[in-house]
């Protein structure tokens, strides 16, 4: 009994830990560096020993090469961290949408460090991502991600290599279309900035000994924030539709 233990249920423990921690160390949330490294861990540790059952069936069995299970957990490290990065490109729509909004709307100088990216951004998109990370817990959007892990042993199967070119497409067309939803979420301050800007050049011409632009940008941050607050239950809405979708990907169906 002893040995069935320890020869299969560890084995099948340390492949689905491969895959699972990988991925929550990369997940939004998850993986911040804000989130210590043992509460990250033992997340992992705890999710991993609740799907080991589960998954069970779709693992192969123990190679009796040393190489061979080298591969074989790297090949769940692999799959691990495209799902997870997968995430990450998806979560990574709110920072552009910021980026952009603070780009049009005259805040690009006002930068922070934003716990979500890990790096200095604009105030705006750290506000977007933090409100973001935040839905995905409060719309249990993560047992969608927890959900996807366990599926995507459907679509990553272990012991089979993954098909480069196949892979390099999907994080392309993620890439894409995040890009694209990020300019679309920005696109209320594009137009109301178009708009701001022109009526300031039409009043430049009409009063060229005045400084408009100079006495006009307080004006363009208050305008700002006004749209801010208005459009950012849409701006949510359409991240949540957007990270959902870029996860069906994942789910069987």
């Amino acid at each position: 009994m002893l040995e069935e233990i320890l020869s299969l249920n560890i084995f099948v423990f340390l492949l689905v830990f491969a895959r699972m921690g990988t991925a929550f160390f990369l997940f939004p949330g998850y993986g911040s560096t804000k989130v210590i490294m043992r509460g990250r861990l033992f997340f992992a540790l705890a999710v991993s020993f609740v799907l080991t059952p589960i998954l069970l069936d779709r693992l192969p069995a123990m190679p009796d090469s040393p190489i061979e299970l080298f591969l074989l957990i790297g090949g769940e490290v692999l799959a691990g961290a495209i799902i997870g990065s997968t995430v990450k490109i998806l979560f990574a729509s709110v920072q552009v949408a910021g980026t952009v909004t603070s780009f049009v709307s005259g805040m690009a100088n006002a930068l922070a460090y934003d716990p979500i990216s890990e790096q200095q951004s604009a105030v705006v998109a750290g506000f977007l991502s933090t409100i973001a990370t935040l839905l995905l817990f409060v719309t249990n959007l993560h047992h969608v991600l927890i959900e996807a892990m366990v599926n995507s042993y459907e679509l990553f199967k272990p012991g089979v290599a993954p098909m480069p070119g196949d892979i390099l497409q999907m994080v392309a067309r993620h890439v894409a279309q995040t890009f694209k939803v990020g300019i679309q979420m920005a696109s209320p301050f594009i137009v109301v900035s178009m708009a701001y800007y022109m009526g300031l050049g039409v009043m430049t011409r009409l009063a060229p000994q005045i400084p408009i632009f100079f006495v006009a940008m307080p004006l363009q941050i208050v305008v700002s924030f006004v749209v801010l607050m208005i459009v950012v239950p849409s701006i949510m809405m359409v991240f949540l539709s957007h990270t959902q979708e870029g996860l069906q990907f994942f789910l069987v169906p």
